[in-house]
């Protein structure tokens, strides 16, 4: 028998398996942009040394790569971003509202609670019209995705959301069993223990700070925030029963913050007001800077780290530095804070001490929340009833109708000036007696009287300006008022605020095209004035960092990285000047635009 043939030692050699090339989201952009220029899939491929197939794969996926480029920061990245659930994401901020809320009002939340309440929003919003993302394009099954609300989705969202960790965890028992330990042993545990937190922060950390820096009642300050529905009145008015009625978004939901602060000696800072909208129509053309409060905007209406950080140098340490030179003391002061995270932002500044209140011992200790916001608000309301009954007998053809339709926000800050100087330094004073008793003095009257004495007089004017709700007034209806801007914003409260700063913004956006000029053909994409236009803003950017930044070495970084940032626009800026020179003269007087060009027609720098 034949042996068997032995296999060749000289078969030829494997070749090694072609390595897949992954382009990074720049080149893919780039890509794309030589496609747009007409240039063949064929001959793009090859400029890439990819297979054609895998061009028309890009091309196929461009919207969601050009969303990836606008939103990352790494320019070597591969990977394509998915588009979240817009459900979702508006869910999320509008979820981050109300934890904020309730943690304003010390309302205590778990991860069980939050959950549940995202879940609730979730699918409010799907049902609802304010979330429309099935005539979304691209969105059509978007808000049919299932949401869980998860443990993973939680976890994502702290992050995602720096304001919403928790130092605790919710329960998990029984849930009758876990109600009534909650309401009884757990609750008179945990009320305790913030009491004995904030006795010992009395007894030991204020007293020491007092004692060791040898500070003054002028220079001990403490600032709180409070919510404030600007345009609403009790209930039952017949003018809230018929906007109740109303179609659109309800003016007595419409709301903002005020930041008030005072020192222990009973002197009151300008406060600080949040709104939604940075230049309401009833304040154009007004100067910010003569308002009784200290301006500030934000889509939501509530404070921020770049607002707390604004207000704290840009109202707080100039109205303190002044106040405490008229009384000719030393700039060395004691801030005291809300143990809130929002609060944790970089406040510092020389001659500034900063103390943050043990958690949960706001109502307990806090000055400015020793009834000062209920005082403030029941002032508020008689100022606004004190305003109706003078216009009413000044004026023979007053109707509270066309009274309360005029009432804008400028006239609120009128109202918010005349309640805070109805708020005497005594009663500020008189704050100060849980944290520091040895300055307060008994001879004012405490929060709680002049919370008291405000209510009786709204009635009293209520009556005076007669009418349905307003002739059999009582003080339960004012005190029901008072009482609604402490509660938590509810569902709906919540959807009709994203939507009326949605409705604001659209309106601002729209003013400011029929200020610009609607009869001029709108320009479409980086045209060559508005490449100047960017680099001009990014050098301001740069400038006003330099100049109102007192740390050199981070206002630096910031200009570096602007500059960075900016290369590639300058580069496009000067390459689009080099065509225009020498395109003929004809093209430049054809037409007004025609000096103009888009970026599709500059092809994209090496």
């Amino acid at each position: 028998m034949a042996p068997k043939r032995l296999a060749s030692s000289k078969a030829p050699p494997v070749e090694p398996k072609r390595r897949r090339k992954m382009l990074t989201i720049v080149e893919k952009v780039e890509l794309l942009d030589m496609l747009k220029l007409g240039q063949s899939y064929t001959s793009v491929g090859r400029h890439y040394g990819i297979n054609e197939s895998t061009v028309r794969y890009i091309k196929k996926d461009e919207k969601n790569i050009r969303a990836t480029a606008a939103i990352t920061l790494n320019k070597n990245a591969k990977r394509v971003v998915t588009p979240r659930n817009k459900t979702i994401v508006k869910m999320e901020s509008v979820l981050a509202v109300w934890i904020s809320e309730c943690k304003m009002k010390n309302i205590r939340l778990d991860t069980n609670i939050i959950r549940t309440k995202a879940k609730k929003l979730y699918e409010e919003f799907v049902k609802s019209e304010y979330v429309p993302d099935a005539a979304e394009e691209g969105t059509s099954s978007a808000s049919k995705i299932p949401f869980n609300a998860s443990k993973g989705w939680f976890d994502k969202f702290q992050k995602r959301f720096k304001n919403v960790s928790l130092r605790g965890e919710a329960f998990s028992a029984d849930k009758a069993a876990a109600e009534e330990f909650v309401h009884n042993t757990f609750k008179t545990f945990i009320e305790e223990a913030d009491k004995a937190r904030a006795e010992e922060f009395v007894r030991n950390t204020f007293k020491t700070l007092i004692k060791e820096r040898s500070y003054q009642p002028e220079q001990v300050f403490n600032m709180a925030e409070t919510g404030l529905f600007w345009k609403r009145m009790p209930s039952r008015t017949f003018i809230m029963k018929e906007e109740a009625n109303a179609p659109g978004f309800k003016a007595k939901k419409d709301r903002l913050t005020l930041v008030m602060c005072g020192n222990a000696a009973g002197f009151m800072i300008k406060p600080g007001l949040v709104y939604k909208s940075e230049n309401p129509k009833a304040l154009k053309n007004k100067n910010k800077n003569v308002l009784p409060v200290y301006w500030m905007h934000n889509p939501k209406a509530r404070m921020t780290n770049s607002l707390i950080s604004n207000w704290f140098h840009q109202c707080f340490i100039p109205e303190v530095r002044l106040y405490l030179a008229e009384k000719g003391l030393e700039f060395k002061v004691l801030l005291l804070l809300d143990n809130t995270e929002g609060y944790t932002v970089d406040v510092s500044f020389d001659g500034v001490q900063i103390e943050f209140l043990p958690p949960n011992t706001t109502s307990l200790i806090q000055p400015m929340d020793q009834g000062v916001s209920l005082a403030f608000k029941a002032l508020y309301t008689q100022s606004i009833l004190q305003n109706l009954v003078d216009a009413k007998d000044s004026d023979e053809n007053f109707t509270l109708k066309a009274y309360w339709r005029d009432y804008t926000i400028a006239s609120c800050l009128l109202n918010i000036q005349r309640a805070v100087s109805e708020i005497k330094s005594e009663t500020l004073n008189l704050c100060w007696k849980k944290m520091w008793p040895e300055v307060a003095d008994d001879k004012g009257l405490t929060p709680d009287e002049v919370h008291r004495c405000a209510v009786d007089k709204v009635v009293k004017l209520a009556k005076i300006l007669g009418g349905e709700g307003f002739n059999d007034m009582t003080a339960d209806d004012v005190n029901e008022l008072m009482d609604a801007h402490s509660q938590p914003l509810s569902d709906e409260d919540l959807r009709e605020l994203m939507s009326a700063s949605e409705e604001e913004e659209q309106e601002r956006e729209e003013q400011e095209q029929e200020e610009l000029g609607t009869d001029e053909e709108e320009e479409v994409g980086l045209t060559l004035d508005r490449l100047a236009a960017l680099v001009r803003m990014a050098k301001e950017l740069q400038q006003m960092a330099q100049e109102w930044d007192p740390h050199m070495l981070r206002s630096l970084q910031f200009s570096n990285t602007i500059e960075g940032g900016m290369t590639v626009y300058k580069n496009l800026l000067a390459q689009m000047k080099k065509q225009q020179q020498q395109l003929p003269i004809t093209m430049l007087i054809t037409q007004k635009r025609s000096s103009s060009f888009a970026v599709s027609q500059v092809p994209p720098s090496s």
